[in-house]
């Protein structure tokens, strides 16, 4: 039995060397890659797979099929070998395993990794809400964006504790791309939040854009806010120079200028003794520079709060600008009311309007007026105060770039008029002109005001005159404006002014300049029930047009007074309106004429109608009453010389008795 048990030991020991080993029978390989599990293309990848001890060789194997292979002694004691792959490229990127082979058979499979290469397609941008200066436990928001379509955008935390995040892509109509919210927090300052994000598409999962521009949080200390300014102003033009300005505590070591929405720091400057602020330089300002700014300061203890916003504007990006005018005058009294009006062309979502110490006034909407077929915003200033003197502009904008601004206006200066009594604006030549004639315009005053002003409503600004005295005490100046045109017509102002004084005074009474033969209508006028009238009667004067028109307007020739003006009717196919005159006097004799005019060009009037000649004559009483009037005038007449002949009949006989001494 001995003999036999031993036998059968020593068969089956010597069997046993030549069976194989079923695999999977020896530890499970470990697969690591280096420098890590997503590279940039181009790089040197390293596979390392470690086994046991008695490997004779490994494979690498790329999706389940055998990609290297090495064979021999392991490259150091403890059963590792390498695979080294020198550029990687995008076919390299894949999900790889190893596995190992002794003289007793093979091992199972290393666990799988995958490996992502970058720089496939272009980057795209990241960015952080609130801020990048955090406090401990924040809770922050990061923006993943790309002008291109891809599937999924990945945010990545670098460092030792690696963290990533993965989202599909959403089409952000405002903006007009696609980006990605992704919600991260609580964040602690136990370690470094570094982030990039890249996008890609589901059917190549593995392959991935540039990486955005790498994104730091940094954790705030103790310091105060510093505060942060422009030079000259938060509103500047496009291709001018400015500096910003960022001042804090004696402490700062170190500050930080941040623009919202960018991946990193703006610029970074140390501090200016012994101001303690940094100036951070722009030579040409463009209008990627617009947006909102903050910054920060640093020392041993940490960073500071960061700083209140400051919202950089760039002006002269769209080149059609707008007209500013002020209703009724850009001359009001302080407490008075005044509306401002910003007119354009282009079609701006808004409209702002600024002062020279580009102190934000007001923006509004914008809306569309039919009738010139423009855009306007109207600001309303309730209680006009000293404070509202100056220059003023405004802009045009859209609503999804607010920062971008239009090219300005022209400047508008405000102007705050006293108590002193209002001057006069006169005309020699009247107030409906045909063109070609010479106008001047007279402001006089009985006050002696040393200057004075002329203001055209609409217009950007006035002229000013020195006044001169006449040795009747009146002070006056004189407007010239040369040769009546089409751009002569509108509504006048002027104002007298004390050269010690920088307050003007009250508005004279609106002048109205009207310009004839504008549009080719010409009306028609008629007297019912005659030209002819006598003094005391009724007499309607009827204007008429057979082409549409909207006012009508019945001036008399010489009269210092206002003209008329009545709204068209339509009448028995006809537009018409009639001027009626109740108890007409010797005063309504003259010759008249009518014009025509259209609600959209109100001081432009159509040909003049052919001229009707208003005669009011006596009526029969007063013609009696006048008739006997004269005939006791001539009574008196004859009584008055009778007795001044009998009188020195009476004399001359006097005077002979006295000389007779009888």
């Amino acid at each position: 039995m001995t003999f036999t048990f031993k036998a059968l030991l020593c068969i089956g020991l010597t069997l046993g060397l030549r069976i194989p080993v079923l695999a999977g029978a020896f530890p499970k390989p470990i697969l690591r890659i280096q420098p890590d599990s997503v590279v940039y293309k181009q790089t040197k990848v390293t596979f390392l797979c470690e086994g046991t001890t008695e490997v004779k060789g490994y494979h690498l194997y790329k999706d389940g099929y055998k990609y290297l292979r090495t064979t021999g002694i392991p490259q150091n004691p403890r059963g590792k070998t390498e695979f080294s792959i020198s550029k990687i490229g995008p076919e390299e990127a894949g999900r790889y395993s190893c596995r190992y082979w002794t003289r007793h058979g093979w091992s199972e499979y290393s666990d799988s990794l995958e490996l992502v290469v970058t720089g496939i397609y272009g980057k795209p941008s990241l960015s952080v809400q609130p801020s990048p200066v955090v406090s401990e436990g924040s809770l922050l928001t990061f923006q993943c964006i790309s002008g291109k379509q891809y599937d999924r955008f990945v945010l990545t935390k670098e460092g030792p504790q690696k963290l990533s995040w993965m989202l599909d892509s959403k089409y952000n109509y405002s903006t007009q791309q696609y980006q990605a919210m992704f919600s991260v927090g609580p964040v602690t300052s136990s370690q470094r939040w570094t982030f990039r994000c890249y996008n890609f598409n589901k059917n190549s999962p593995l392959l991935w854009s540039e990486p955005s521009e790498p994104l730091e949080l940094l954790f705030s200390g103790t310091l105060h806010k510093p505060t942060i300014k422009a030079e000259p102003g938060s509103v500047i033009t496009s291709g001018s120079p400015m500096n910003i300005w960022c001042q804090g505590t004696l402490e700062a070591e170190i500050y930080v200028l941040h623009k919202d929405g960018s991946q990193k720091p703006w610029g970074t400057q140390i501090p200016q003794k012994p101001e303690n602020q940094a100036k951070f330089s722009i030579s040409n300002v463009t209008y990627q520079l617009a947006g909102q700014y903050h910054c920060y300061s640093y020392s041993l203890e940490g960073w500071s709060e960061r700083s209140d916003t400051l919202e950089l504007v760039v002006t002269g990006i769209y080149n059609i600008k707008s007209h500013l005018t002020a209703l009724p005058s850009p001359v009001v009294s302080s407490g008075g009311n005044m509306t401002l009006q910003c007119v354009s062309r282009e079609r701006y979502d808004k409209f702002i309007l600024t002062k020279e110490d580009q102190k934000f006034l007001s923006s509004l909407d914008s809306q569309y007026i039919h009738s010139v077929r423009q855009y306007q915003a109207l600001f309303s200033i309730d209680h006009v105060t000293p404070d509202h003197r100056g220059t003023l502009r405004c802009y045009g904008f859209y609503k999804d770039t607010l920062q971008l601004w239009s090219v300005p206006s022209n400047p508008l200066k405000i102007h705050i008029s006293g108590l002193s009594k209002k001057a006069s604006l006169l005309t020699h030549q009247g107030r409906i002109l045909d063109p070609g004639k010479s106008l001047t315009l007279q402001c006089c005053s009985d006050i002696k005001y040393d200057r004075f002003a002329l203001y055209k409503l609409g217009g950007a600004d006035f002229v000013q005159r020195d006044g001169q005295w006449t040795q009747a005490g009146l002070s006056l100046a004189n407007f010239t404006l040369g040769l009546v045109s089409n751009s002569t017509r509108g509504q006048y102002r002027c104002y007298g002014k004390h050269n010690l004084s920088s307050e003007w005074s009250a508005s004279s009474d609106p002048l109205d300049i009207l310009i004839t033969g504008q549009f080719p209508v010409k009306p028609s006028l008629s007297a019912k029930p005659n030209s002819t009238v006598h003094s005391g009667d009724n007499v309607t004067l009827l204007c008429q047009s057979s082409y549409k028109v909207d006012t009508f307007i019945l001036s008399k020739e010489g009269a210092a007074h206002q003209y008329q003006q009545l709204k068209a009717k339509f009448q028995v196919w006809e537009f018409q309106a009639e001027f009626s005159m109740s108890a007409v006097t010797s005063d309504f004799s003259g010759t008249y004429r009518c014009y025509a005019s259209e609600d959209s060009s109100l001081y432009l009037l159509s040909y003049a109608s052919a001229p009707v000649e208003l005669t009011v004559s006596a009526s029969e009483k007063q013609y009696h009453t006048v008739q006997n009037l004269i005939r006791m005038g001539f009574a008196v007449m004859i009584f008055t010389v009778l007795g001044i002949l009998v009188f020195e009949a009476w004399c001359i006989q006097r005077q002979s008795q006295c000389a007779t001494g009888k």
